[in-house]
């Protein structure tokens, strides 16, 4: 039976005791919100790139880059193991994982952008417009999942890709939102363990569930579009580029990187997308988890949006607010914001011995 959705979130008035409060506002506005700012959203903006890679151990890290105009008043947070989990349409339960993450901490609820637990499953959420679209209400004799629900309904209960994509079969995801008079987030999402990744693309024609060889994921079109046009930079290398004879003329290379040139590099979602999956493809694997990691935020730098270079539909410019990376190794999450890009990182150890009550603030530290 549908039972009362989340007792917070319930206006969209800009009104708040404490500037976080505010600022989880400005972040429900847009993912949640049927306002100005979600509609700036559906003109062009919040977009967001990801990667999955794992080490030579088969250690896996999940990383992405979120973009739009300004911050959403994101904290990273550790959910102890046994939470209490309020959800829309399924029984209540508690969380079968520990699970960390970035996300707005609202009211001891926490709203994750992107998430990883402690049987080394990650997921995020990536910016869907124009193509996602999720039932109107619940469906008899499947799982109903509310969209925001989706990333903490995952790394809460689920240890395995394979164990998610199974539950996926019953499951339908329902365009609820966390409010009475907020619209409903239209994403796609990553979601990735040390074996493989999928993504999942709720749309008009159901629910959809793909393999992802290449382990990237960007904005819109649909992923099987992304993957189709992959096709086009097939020639594309990081081999160095041997002279070539024209008639008479030896054309020598300049020096590396010939191989890269159709690679694009602009901020548009299939560009972004591309550039992703070909360094992610040729990035050499590493051993140690400070290895990793720096593959991680150096291969997200090649996609990252720039002050500057691209306007949102508001004629807002776009940037990336931070970087995340979360490390099935140590449990560790990774971050840096786009005004401060030194790299910290918080734990899920933080969380040893917390009570299953509470969201745990941890303590960052310097990577």
């Amino acid at each position: 039976a549908h039972k009362e959705s989340l007792p917070f979130l319930m206006s969209k008035k800009w009104e708040a005791v404490h500037c976080c409060h505010v600022r989880a506002f400005v972040f429900s506005a847009f993912l949640f919100g049927d306002n100005e700012l979600s509609r700036n959203v559906k003109l062009g903006g919040a977009m967001c790139t990801s990667i999955r890679f794992t080490d030579n151990s088969g250690h896996m890290y999940l990383g992405r880059n979120l973009d739009w105009s300004f911050d959403y008043g994101q904290q990273v947070r550790v959910m102890p193991r046994g939470f209490h989990i309020p959800y829309s349409f399924i029984d209540d339960a508690t969380a079968a994982h520990a699970v960390i993450g970035m996300c707005i901490d609202y009211k001891n609820y926490p709203m994750f952008f992107d998430c990883g637990n402690d049987a080394g499953l990650a997921v995020a959420g990536l910016n869907f417009p124009g193509y996602a679209e999720y039932a109107e209400g619940p469906v008899d004799g499947k799982t109903n999942i509310a969209a925001y629900e989706f990333p903490l309904w995952v790394a809460a209960t689920f240890s395995t890709v394979d164990e998610v994509e199974a539950a996926l079969r019953d499951t339908v995801i329902v365009a609820k939102s966390a409010g009475e008079g907020l619209g409903v987030s239209l994403l796609h999402w990553i979601i990735g363990d040390s074996q493989r990744s999928i993504v999942v693309e709720m749309m008009a024609d159901g629910l959809h569930v793909y393999d992802d060889p290449v382990d990237t994921l960007a904005n819109q079109p649909t992923f099987p579009w992304h993957m189709e046009n992959l096709r086009t930079y097939i020639t594309a290398t990081s081999d160095f580029p041997q002279t070539a004879t024209w008639r008479g003329a030896e054309l020598k290379p300049y020096g590396a990187g010939a191989g890269m040139r159709g690679i694009p590099g602009d901020c548009y979602s299939p560009s972004r997308f591309v550039k992703a999956a070909y360094l992610n493809a040729n990035y050499p694997q590493k051993e140690s988890e400070t290895e990793n990691v720096v593959r991680m935020f150096r291969s997200l730098e090649g996609v990252v949006m720039i002050e500057g270079a691209s306007r949102m539909g508001d004629g807002k410019f776009e940037k990336t607010i931070y970087t995340g990376c979360f490390s099935a190794r140590t449990g560790n999450y990774y971050y840096a914001m786009y005004g401060d890009p030194s790299i910290r990182y918080v734990s899920l150890m933080d969380a040893e011995g917390a009570s299953p009550d509470r969201l745990v603030v941890p303590e960052p530290r310097r990577s």
